[in-house]
């Protein structure tokens, strides 16, 4: 047997299995999740840390709807925070609670220093999703990064 044969056959290369096209399904199932977005009124709850504002919980009991809106000046930290709250929804829908009964149990939990806590006495309503990403600012172009110019070398 040839050195090439002999790798072919330790790592599997020549098997045909693996010169076939993949085939995707959808598969039935998942983490219970809450509907992603609601054209309705919504109540939030403001998520901050020391640092200031990362981002706002919200919930549409009409629509099954619950979600997180990022607040973009707070940056990465602010996204990746989003990623922990959106995660922490997944139970008490499992659990068969409404969105807003969801954002209670979660502006009740004492959140990290990570990824913020909800504000004490923040939670409000707003008219709809469109007003709660202008209240973080997310309809806002991004300012354009100023070039660095190198001197010298």
């Amino acid at each position: 047997m040839s050195d090439e044969e002999e790798r072919e056959r330790a790592y599997g290369w020549g098997n045909e299995r693996l010169n076939e096209d993949m085939q995707f399904s959808v598969v039935p199932g998942g983490p219970a999740r809450y509907v992603h977005t609601t054209d309705k009124a919504v109540e939030y709850v403001t998520v901050a840390r020391e640092d200031g504002v990362l981002g706002y919980l919200w919930a549409c009991d009409a629509d099954d709807a619950a979600g997180w809106q990022v607040r973009p000046a707070g940056g990465d930290d602010a996204y990746n925070a989003g990623v922990s709250w959106t995660m922490r929804l997944r139970d008490p829908k499992a659990r068969g609670l409404t969105p807003s009964q969801a954002l209670a149990e979660l502006a009740a939990s004492p959140g990290n220093p990570q990824i913020g806590r909800v504000v004490a006495g923040s939670r409000a309503t707003a008219s709809g999703l469109a007003e709660l990403r202008e209240l973080a600012g997310a309809n806002q172009a991004p300012k354009p990064e100023t070039p660095r110019v190198r001197r010298g070398s």
